[in-house]
C-alpha cells in the first residue's frame, strides 16, 4: 500500500491492484486485530495523514499498546491464547465503527474501511453470537478447542460458527463501504478464510462441518452448558459465503515469505535446500518422524541438507492439562509449547541419525504455548546420556518440555515480535 500525489489536490491509495481517489473520501475506519495489530498500523499511518478533509478514527486490538495512538483511535488490550473482556470491549467498538461507517456512507457514499487481520485475532476480538454466554463460558470454550487436539482448521470453522465477529461476519456489518482487508497470515495459502478465524471474508465451511468436528473431538461434553445449548440450538447458522459478500483482500506478508528467506540464507551457507510442508496440522511425533526419515533419505545423496517446514503441528493434552490455559500454573503442570514438544522429541530420535543434526522449531510469533520461549534448538549430542534420555521422556509425558529444554539452555527466547508468520522448523544434517 502507498499514498500516491496526483494532478491539484488529487490524492490517491494504491492497494493491491486498486487505486482508490482519496480525494473523495471524506471518512477512514481502521480495524487492527492480531498479534501484529501494532506494527502494522504503524506502517499504515503515514499514508493516511495529513488528509484534510478525511475524518480518521479506528479501534485497535493488539497485547501490547502501540506507540503514539492517533486522536480518534481506541486501544483494547485482547487476550490470547484466550479472550478477556477486552477482546469482547474490543469487539463491541469494532462493530461500532464499522456501523457508524456504513451508516454514514448510505447517506453520502464516501466512507473507506481498512481491516488489518493478523494471526491471533481469534481471541483478542472475540463476541459470542448469543448474548447470553459469559465471559467465564466463552475462555472454557477457546480453552477447550485449543486444546482439543483439532487442526487450525477445524478449531476455527467451530470459532466461526460461535462467533458475531469470524467468518465473515464483521465484513457483513461493512457491506455497502468501500473496504479492504490488508492481511499477515499465519495460515497456508489458500485458506486465508482461516486468518483470525476470518472476520473479514468469505467463510467455506458449514454448520455441518462444525458440528461433525463437535462430535469427533467429544468437545460438548467439555463445552460449558451455555456453549452445549447454543450448539445444540436448531437455530444455527451458516456463516456469509462469497456469494453474500464484495470484501477484497491483500496479502502483504506470509509464511512463504519467511521460507524463501531461509532458504536462500541456507543456500548461501552451502546447504543442499528442501522445502516440505507435508505434515502441516500433523500430530507433533509423526511430523518429527517423517522429517528426520526425510532427512536421513536426503543425505543419502549429499552432504550438507537444510530441510525446511512451517506450519503447526499438533498436541492433544491431558484432560488435567486441559483444564487451565498459560495463566494458570500447579505443580502437576509443565511449561512448553508445540515447538518445544517437537524439538524435544525429535531430539529422541536424534541418536539413530549418522550424521551432525541440528533441528530447531520456533513460532514466529515469540511465544511457545504457556512458555516464555518461542521454541527451541536441539542436536544430536543432547541425549547421549540414558538418564538425561529418561529425564526428556518423562518431561514429554508431563508436556514440560520448556522446563527441560530451558535448563539445557536451548529455549530460543525473543520476546513477543510483533509479527505472526506460522511455526518454522529448520532441520540441518552434515557429516560428522
Amino acid at each position: 500500500m502507498k499514498r500516491i500525489a496526483g494532478a491539484g489536490d488529487t490524492t490517491f491509495l494504491a492497494i493491491g491492484d486498486d487505486v482508490v481517489d482519496l480525494s473523495r473520501i471524506r471518512r477512514i475506519g481502521v480495524v487492527a486485530a492480531g498479534k501484529a495489530a501494532s506494527p502494522m498500523l504503524k506502517a499504515l499511518l503515514p499514508s493516511l495523514r495529513g488528509l484534510s478533509q478525511c475524518d480518521l478514527s479506528g479501534v485497535v486490538i493488539a497485547s501490547d499498546r502501540p506507540t503514539d495512538l492517533p486522536p480518534g483511535f481506541q486501544f483494547f488490550a485482547g487476550g490470547h491464547p484466550t479472550p478477556n473482556q477486552a477482546s469482547i470491549d474490543g469487539a463491541e467498538a469494532a462493530v461500532a465503527l464499522v456501523r457508524s461507517l456504513r451508516k454514514e456512507a448510505i447517506a453520502t457514499g464516501d466512507s473507506l474501511c481498512l481491516f488489518l487481520i493478523s494471526g491471533g485475532a481469534s481471541a483478542m476480538m472475540e463476541l459470542p453470537l448469543d448474548s447470553r454466554i459469559t465471559l467465564e463460558d466463552m475462555v472454557k470454550f477457546h480453552r477447550e478447542l485449543v486444546h482439543s487436539g483439532g487442526s487450525i482448521a477445524e478449531i476455527n470453522c467451530v470459532r466461526k460458527h460461535f462467533s458475531a465477529m469470524k467468518g465473515g461476519r464483521l465484513a457483513l456489518e461493512a457491506e455497502g463501504i468501500l473496504s479492504y482487508s490488508l492481511l499477515v497470515s499465519d495460515v497456508p495459502l489458500g485458506h486465508l478464510d482461516a486468518l483470525g478465524s476470518g472476520p473479514t471474508l468469505p467463510d467455506s465451511s458449514t454448520v455441518d462441518q462444525c458440528k461433525e468436528i463437535l462430535e469427533r473431538y467429544g468437545l460438548m461434553n467439555r463445552f460449558p452448558v451455555s456453549v452445549r445449548q447454543f450448539f445444540s440450538s436448531t437455530q444455527l447458522h451458516e456463516t456469509p459465503k462469497s456469494a453474500q459478500l464484495r470484501s477484497k483482500a491483500v496479502t502483504l506478508l506470509s509464511s512463504e515469505d519467511l521460507v524463501e528467506i531461509v532458504e536462500q540464507r541456507a543456500r548461501d551457507l552451502g546447504f543442499y535446500v528442501v522445502v516440505d510442508n507435508t505434515c502441516d496440522d500433523w500430530s507433533y511425533s509423526v511430523a518429527a518422524e517423517y522429517l528426520l526419515e526425510r532427512l536421513r533419505d536426503l543425505r543419502r545423496d549429499h552432504g550438507r541438507v537444510c530441510l525446511i517446514s512451517s506450519g503447526e503441528v499438533t498436541v492433544e493434552l491431558s484432560a488435567r492439562e486441559s483444564e487451565l490455559d498459560g495463566s494458570e500454573r500447579d505443580d502437576t503442570l509443565g511449561v512448553g509449547g508445540r515447538n518445544q514438544h517437537f524439538a524435544l522429541y525429535a531430539a529422541t530420535l536424534l541418536r539413530s541419525l549418522d550424521a551432525r543434526t541440528v533441528v530447531l522449531s520456533a513460532g514466529t510469533d515469540g511465544v511457545d504455548g504457556n512458555s516464555a520461549a518461542a521454541g527451541a534448538v536441539v542436536d544430536e549430542t543432547l541425549l547421549d546420556d540414558e538418564k538425561l534420555l529418561f529425564q526428556a521422556q518423562g518431561s514429554l509425558q508431563r508436556f514440560d518440555s520448556g522446563t527441560f529444554l530451558q535448563e539445557a539452555g536451548l529455549s530460543i527466547v525473543t520476546g513477543a515480535t510483533g509479527n505472526n508468520l506460522r511455526d518454522l522448523r529448520i532441520l540441518l544434517a552434515a557429516e560428522f
